[in-house]
């Protein structure tokens, strides 16, 4: 079984992550500076080299002006 980072599902994720961000009109700076840590953070997430937990998704969620409910719906 591949790593969860590395699966479909996973880059599914950080594929909706970065979708929502740049829906909402927001550059990777301007959410990184709302969670607090540096563009390279976002920049990492969204493109599968970093992993977020459980937590920092929630974070990321609130970052974006959305919830995980709704990013979960749409991951469908």
């Amino acid at each position: 079984m591949p790593r969860s980072q590395h699966s479909d599902r996973y880059r599914k994720l950080c594929q909706l992550l970065g979708e929502t961000r740049m829906k909402k009109g927001l550059t990777q700076a301007v959410v990184a500076q709302r969670l607090g840590k540096p563009q390279s953070y976002v920049s990492k997430y969204e493109s599968g080299e970093r992993r977020l937990d459980v937590i920092e998704l929630l974070d990321v969620a609130t970052a974006l002006n959305t919830n995980v409910g709704a990013l979960l719906q749409k991951f469908k």
